[in-house]
């Protein structure tokens, strides 16, 4: 039986770890050092007596134990956070702008973390196209956005940097003879118009076969081999493949995810941080 209490901060360096697969993104969500994070997570372990997470040279994955004490933890650290807020007036709200085709499909369930983690702040979250939330952000309607950069702007923080490809079912083959079938989200998507004009350039033709109302439908499409659709491969739907070089389609080299911001308490600050890490690297 376990008599020692648990530290709260070494319960929050273990969930970091395990959400972003990383001790120097945790660190970074934390604010705090790689290090620390490290040792946070080894004296958890020790006062729990199992292992919770492997370490690996580039990749830290949870143990059988770790999977385990990971729902518990959770809901140690909402609990936490909410006898924190308990003498709160208000809850703090911030707008968020968010790109799908900067981070993919699985903005719910990072944004629903990052809430647990804070329940005094409230999210209002608008997934729109990244020229949308720049134009936004610069009319202060956005307090953060992340979004896919296409040339150098003026502010923000680099998150990563994504190669692009051309994506389509293993299954699909190219017709010699006829237009290639296009996959994209809506007309304003910058993916989109990068896809066709390289392809005009190239003299190659092409019709659009499916256009989706979110990245979950494009993927879907993508995937049931409606077509191919130009994306970035962090976020290219699984089972899928670039086609690009078999199919001698144009290269379309490579685009920056970039988070900007202008949020200046120390509770949106951490939400920030956390937003980065999460975002920031190979998922």
């Amino acid at each position: 039986m376990i008599t020692a209490s648990l530290d709260i901060d070494a319960v929050a360096a273990f969930l970091g770890a395990a959400d972003l697969r990383s001790f120097t993104r945790a660190a970074e969500a934390l604010g705090t050092t790689q290090s620390l994070v490290s040792t946070r997570v080894k004296r958890l372990e020790e006062v729990l007596g199992h292992v919770l997470l492997q370490r690996h040279p580039r990749l830290v994955r949870l143990t059988s134990e770790g999977e385990r004490f990971v729902p518990a933890a959770r809901e140690l650290l909402a609990a936490h956070g909410k006898a924190l807020s308990a003498f709160t007036t208000a809850p703090e709200r911030i707008a968020v702008g968010i790109s799908e085709q900067a981070v993919g499909a699985e903005i719910p369930a990072v944004l629903a973390r990052l809430s647990a983690h804070d329940p005094g702040i409230v999210i209002n979250l608008r997934i729109e196209p990244s020229r949308a939330l720049e134009e936004a952000f610069e009319r202060g309607e956005l307090d953060v956005v992340i979004v896919r950069r296409f040339a150098p702007g003026r502010t923000g923080e680099v998150l990563r940097d994504d190669a692009l490809g051309w994506f389509a079912a293993d299954s699909l083959t190219r017709q010699e003879n006829g237009p290639l079938p296009l996959i994209n989200l809506i007309a304003e998507c910058g993916l989109r118009r990068l896809g066709i004009d390289a392809l005009d350039r190239a003299g190659i033709a092409w019709r659009e076969a499916f256009i989706g109302g979110g990245m979950a439908a494009v993927a879907a499409a993508v995937q049931v081999g409606l077509g191919v659709s130009p994306l970035a491969a962090r976020i290219a739907p699984a089972g899928t493949v670039d086609v690009g070089p078999q199919w001698d389609l144009p290269a379309l080299g490579a685009t920056q995810v970039v988070l900007r911001s202008n949020v200046s308490t120390p509770r949106a600050n951490a939400f920030v941080r956390e937003l980065a890490a999460a975002f920031r690297g190979s998922r």
